[in-house]
Parts: structure tokens; sequence; C-alpha cells
């Protein structure tokens, strides 16, 4: 394909700009990637009957106070809004941004309010690449190469389809015909798996920092921006100590000095709403509240554009 050379020169550049070194216009791509809280279930519609549909997409861009902060995710036809100028590709489904690339098409993830924060943010185009699948473990499914025994075969799927993607991009996305793409950055929200086994707890910081070190390698990219959205289920009241320690690993990274200024991890225990103010008791998948899905990916959106700044 025509822009496989194209991709590969560019991926090791850290800034971001309309255009290419080469004069073409850019594309900057960016990797979700993770287990079923980047799948995201956050629900589009509530259920009326439940709580007035509280915690619904559709609640927060039609209630009084909340619509202030949600309104812009509709047209003005009341439609939700799609984005021209941020493209997704979610395991084969795709288009330009709207609500619906959740685990179904009912809900979302992260995808939704991260590609706002990007797309607000940045003057070229954006295209989103998420990779993730539920109940998937970092220690096993998701295995670094670095961290020895068997390399987890997400890991291998995730590098693929972004591979995939991006030779065939032409074919998967006519508008962005004739643009170059380079790989901006990157966003990890996993963690419940792990969190369930005391060893793999343990062992979580280990694999997290050697996911970041093998992530920039095999994509060519030393200093590729990383930000990990913490497991912040239960809120600040989480009392159980394997999730706390998840909690701690995903936070220990950032500190390195071989990251300084390049990986970021964000707390999303704030984020947490209770079974009440949600469409569901699934405590584990954030109680398919939407609103908590929609911060974290602008949380993760806002630190990423705050490493890209660091970078320039």
């Amino acid at each position: 394909m025509r822009h496989k050379k194209a991709v590969l020169t560019i991926l090791a550049a850290l800034w971001l700009s309309p255009t290419s070194l080469t004069g073409a216009p850019q594309v900057n791509v960016f990797i979700l990637a993770g287990q079923s809280n980047m799948e995201g279930a956050g629900k589009i519609n509530g259920d009326p009957k439940r709580n007035g549909g509280k915690g619904s997409l559709s609640h927060m861009a039609s209630d009084d106070e909340l619509k202030k902060h949600y309104g812009h995710l509709r047209d003005n036809e009341g439609n939700w809004l799609k984005r021209d100028d941020v493209m997704i590709w979610y395991l084969g489904r795709k288009g330009k941004l709207e609500p619906g690339y959740g685990a179904r098409q009912g809900t979302i993830g992260p995808e939704l309010g991260f590609g706002h924060a990007i797309g607000d943010a940045l003057s070229s185009p954006v295209l989103l690449i998420k990779t993730a699948w539920g109940g998937k473990s970092l220690a096993k499914d998701f295995r670094p190469p670095s961290s020895k025994g068997a390399t987890g075969s997400y890991y291998l799927q995730m590098l693929n389809h972004v591979r995939d993607v991006l030779q065939d991009v032409e074919t998967l996305f006519p508008a962005l015909e004739d643009h170059e793409f380079r790989i901006a950055g990157f966003a990890w929200h996993q963690g419940w798996n792990d969190g369930c086994s005391m060893p793999m707890t343990l062992e979580y910081e280990h694999n997290l920092a050697n996911l970041i070190r093998d992530i920039r390698k095999d994509l060519k990219a030393d200093k590729l921006p990383f930000v990990i959205a913490d497991s912040g289920f239960g809120g600040p009241k989480q009392k159980v100590d394997r999730r706390l320690k998840i909690r701690a690993a995903q936070a220990a990274p950032a500190a390195y000095r071989e990251f300084k200024g390049t990986v970021e991890c964000i707390k999303t225990a704030p984020f947490f709403r209770p079974p009440e103010e949600s469409p569901s008791g699934q405590g584990y998948h954030w109680n398919g509240n939407a609103e908590t899905y929609y911060l974290i990916g602008q949380a993760m959106g806002k630190a990423m554009l705050r490493l890209i700044n660091q970078a320039d």
C-alpha cells in the first residue's frame, strides 16, 4: 500500500503538525487498548423505570444541569454528533467518532471522551485504533515479551491490528487518502482480571513497565506518549487490598526516570458513580455509567495532550 512506507518513516517523530515532513497532510493516530473497560459498558440509553435513566448518555445530554457539559455531543436536531475530524476503528467497526463504539453499539467506552478532548485540541485529523477484549489479564493475555515466558496472544493481536489498519488505511478511510499517518500516543485501561489474583497483582508493575518498553520497541517509537487510566472501581471508598495494590502498580511507572515526561497515570476513582445513579450495579464495569466512561476518556485525552506538549 502507498502509505506503508510513509507510516514507518514517521513513527519516531514526537511533534504534532497538520502536515508531515514531506508536506502531505498528517493524521495523528492514537492506540486505545485494554480489556472490557476499554471496550466500554457505558449505556447510551438508560432505563427510565430504574432511576429516570440516570447515568446514561441520553440523560447526560438532556438533563438541565448536565447538558451544559455534555450537550455538545448532539447536533442542533438532537442527533448524536459525528466528528468529521476524528475517525475510529474498533475490531472492524469503523467510521466517524460518535456514541456507539463501546463493547456493543448501545454503549460507549473511553474513546468518546478521549476523541473529543484530542479532536478539540489538534488542528490535524485524528484516527483512533481501539483494540480491547473483555476478561483479559496483563500477566497472561497481554503479557509483554520482556516479562519472559509466553508472550500474550492479545499483545500480538493488538500490534497486528494496528499494523493491518495502517497498511490498509486508504481502503478503510477513503476520506483520509493522500494523508500520512503517525502514531502519536498509546492509552491503556485494564486491570480488573489481574486484581483478582494476588500473584498477578504483585507482578503488575513489572509487567506494565515492560509493556511500555515493548510497545515502544515494536512500534519503533522510543518516547511514545503513554497514558494509563488506573482501576478506580469502588471509588475512594475501595478497601480491597488487591484493588488498591493494582492502583499503586499502575501509578508507579510514571515516576521511573526512564519514563519521565512520557508516561502519565490518571486516577479514575473520582469518576466512580454508585448504582443508584447508574444504569446497572456492575461495579467492575463502572455500573454501566456513561459519564464515568466519558470522564475517564476525557482525562486520558487531556493527559495525552500534556505529554505531547512536554515533548514539543
